[in-house]
């Protein structure tokens, strides 16, 4: 493919090895509240929104959930990644590719600002990225397209000129309600339930991010 003017980029799953641990974490806190999950159902029924929108959804689900619940997983959620979590592999070597073409790239993710500090910050990467962005801090999360509007519009570059580089359907289906086009991160296989989505949404799927800088024409 011609290479895209600039690149957009989820955080976690993506960037940032997190979502394992940051899952299990959800399994226990729901599971101390009685409500008992299994990682499929909760990739399958939860997962691609903010922690509040998975707080609702339980709670719509027969979940008891405390008034504290999404506050306490953020705060063992910040625990946990304050440890320190793993990049993807190879994903430096993708932003050193970006550099060396001089294409700009940025990160647009649901997670908060706080938490994405910890995960990028720490590691010094956030000055590497044209903006960063949390769609819990501009009030319109994916799967709504603004999130991605705003990344697009801070590298100067058109929509439809990016690529959004996701795992989950709720990114991609914001990608693609923003008139951008989308790659689909798989690195656990395409049986699971975040790539079955992206496969039902006609996302092209990738497993390593070795293969991604072929696959932008780099």
């Amino acid at each position: 493919m011609t290479p895209p003017a600039a690149v957009l980029f989820d955080c976690d799953g993506v960037i940032v090895d997190s979502e394992g641990p940051t899952f299990q974490i959800m399994l226990a806190e729901f599971a101390s509240c009685g409500f008992h999950l299994t990682l499929e159902e909760l990739e399958r029924d939860y997962i691609g929104g903010t922690v509040e929108d998975v707080a609702s959804r339980a709670r719509a689900n027969g979940a008891d959930l405390p008034e504290s619940w999404v506050a306490d997983l953020y705060a063992n959620m910040y625990a946990m990644l304050e440890a320190g979590v793993p990049l993807i592999p190879d994903i430096l070597q993708v932003f050193d590719r970006l550099d060396a073409a001089g294409i700009p790239y940025a990160v647009g993710s649901n997670g908060s600002p706080e938490k994405m500090q910890i995960t990028l910050g720490a590691r010094g990467l956030i000055p590497r990225f044209r903006t960063v962005l949390s769609g819990q801090a501009i009030g319109r999360p994916k799967p709504l397209p603004d999130l991605y509007l705003a990344c697009a519009k801070a590298c100067g570059v058109a929509p439809e000129a990016c690529v959004v580089i996701e795992d989950s359907p709720a990114g991609a289906r914001a990608a693609i309600a923003a008139g951008i086009p989308c790659l689909g991160f798989a690195a656990h296989g395409e049986d699971k339930p975040p790539a079955r989505g992206l496969k039902a949404l006609n996302v092209p799927l990738f497993h390593s991010m070795k293969d991604l800088p072929g696959l932008l024409g780099l």
